[in-house]
């Protein structure tokens, strides 16, 4: 039986230790550089007290807040999250301590001082840890052996995952299945069938041979492989048991993968009922009542600055607006809200007035379109006036993309979990517009993936992630979308 490791927690200690003398370094850089009169009074007598209390303080803090770069699939945005924390935890408890065992003469000042330069510190750290974690891996160091099992087209979507970043340190062996997966690319190779697999298990050495597509014959043991991800029917579940049971006496991770039912992966959570565990195919952060106070309140602020500082430009933009159409200087169109309602969403008319409005989507060549229209399309003016909607409380600064009520009536037949989107306000801006799926969608298949990047957002929504949509959507003012008319 070999010992198993993953070297993550190797990472992270190495990297934890560096806090601590990154943070002493810190400590004796301001106490031989910073001004006399900018230092408190107690660290000018007793600076080896105040390493040791700034120490333990880090100590306690990376309890709550260590760090999480070891992970393989980690985002920016929750690196520099994490860090925030792990800072502030750090100086409120340095703080407090000093404060009970000096007089803490000049400490408020220099905290405001020093707080700012220890979060710079220990982010660059993190970057650049991150990076060379992320070398490291792509030369082959802390690497994770995988197989797959079964041909459902979820397994395909997971494999993509794997290695859409091949600083994660995944290395894909291939997969066992009666039958071949769609689509696979020639990378993905089939090791053979669930019998091949069961005769591998139950042989002495377990090992297989690979033929690769365009490489030489490989070979390696299946005793030795780090993670197997299972994506069987429960009618194959004295399979399931097997496979279960070869990797506990291999000390191999076992993950099974739920499968694909239409165009979507069962996602089921676990929630307590009792003394069981049960599952839901949905658990969306906003049906908390903390997230829906926090996404609200951030609403009203943002709508309410954007409207002021909207009102001065609409006499202008209404101007030119009726200098090249005649007609509204407002289009109101009937759109599907939150809970499948309807409310009247409110944007500049970017077309001259037509009886198609309510049915048909922009195309690139609209002739319905005017020249200033077209411009404020491209560059997003034409949504400024869903502020005033998001003031109201019919809309979302970020969520879905709300539909006009034919296309919800049509696309509700057509695909599966459509109304799901409705589960959250509809937003101004939203995940499936700043990943690529806005403007027209010619094909339906085209219309399932943005469903499937809405419910996405809906399953997986945070503030932070609202800001960084935001961002993301704020860039497009200064690079032109192709989809974008």
């Amino acid at each position: 039986m070999r010992q198993y490791s993953s070297g993550n927690d190797i990472i992270r200690v190495i990297v934890i230790l560096g806090d601590f003398v990154l943070l002493s370094i810190l400590i004796m850089a301001f106490y031989y550089l910073l001004p006399q009169d900018m230092l408190p009074v107690y660290f000018k007598s007793s600076i080896k007290e105040v390493l040791l209390v700034s120490n333990f303080s880090m100590l306690i803090a990376q309890y709550f807040f260590h760090t999480i770069i070891h992970f393989r699939k980690i985002r920016l945005n929750v690196i520099f999250l994490r860090v925030l924390k792990l800072t502030f935890a750090q100086a409120i408890i340095m703080f407090v301590a000093l404060r009970i065992i000096s007089d803490g003469g000049g400490l408020f000042q220099f905290m405001l001082i020093f707080i700012p330069a220890l979060y710079a510190t220990l982010l660059i750290a993190r970057l650049t840890e991150r990076n060379v974690l992320k070398f490291y891996r792509k030369r082959g160091g802390n690497t994770r052996n995988v197989v797959f099992v079964g041909s459902d087209p979820a397994n395909l979507m997971l494999y993509k995952d794997l290695i859409a970043e091949p600083t994660t340190g995944y290395i894909v062996k291939g997969y066992f299945s009666n039958d071949v997966i769609e689509d696979c690319p020639d990378e993905f190779v089939k090791l053979g069938s669930i019998d091949d697999l069961n005769k591998t298990i139950e042989s002495d050495n377990h090992n297989i041979l690979v033929k690769k597509v365009h490489q030489k014959d490989d070979s390696f043991r299946l005793d030795l492989i780090d993670e197997f991800f299972c994506c069987l029917s429960h009618d194959e579940s004295e399979e399931i048991i097997r496979i279960m049971r070869f990797c506990d006496n291999n000390i191999i991770h076992f993950h099974y993968v739920p499968r694909m039912y239409g165009n979507f992966r069962l996602h089921l959570k676990p929630e307590r009922f009792g003394d069981m565990s049960l599952y839901t195919n949905l658990r969306e952060p906003l049906t908390y009542m903390s997230n829906k106070i926090v996404k609200r309140l951030f609403d009203i602020v943002f709508s309410l600055i954007a409207c002021i500082l909207l009102l001065p430009f609409i006499p202008i933009i209404g101007l030119i607006i009726l200098c090249q159409s005649r007609g509204p200087i407002f289009f109101k169109q009937e759109r599907t809200g939150l809970n499948g309602k309807t409310f009247l969403c409110y944007k500049f008319r970017s077309m001259h007035v037509n009886s198609d409005a309510n049915t048909k989507q922009a195309t690139k060549d609209d002739p319905r379109k005017f020249a200033f229209g077209e411009f404020m399309r491209k560059t997003n003016i034409d949504e400024l006036p869903q502020f005033f909607n998001v003031l109201v409380g019919d809309m979302s600064v970020v969520g879905p993309r709300p539909h006009m009520v034919y296309h919800t009536e049509h696309y509700r037949k057509l695909i599966d979990k459509y109304m799901v989107r409705h589960f959250s306000r509809p937003g101004i801006t939203g995940w499936a517009q700043v990943t690529g799926f806005r403007g027209e969608t010619k094909e339906l298949w085209q219309m399932e993936e943005r469903i499937r990047r809405d419910i996405w957002y809906i399953e997986n929504w945070s503030f932070w992630l609202d800001l960084k949509i935001i961002l993301m959507t704020f860039t497009s003012f200064f690079k032109h979308d192709k989809n974008a008319y």
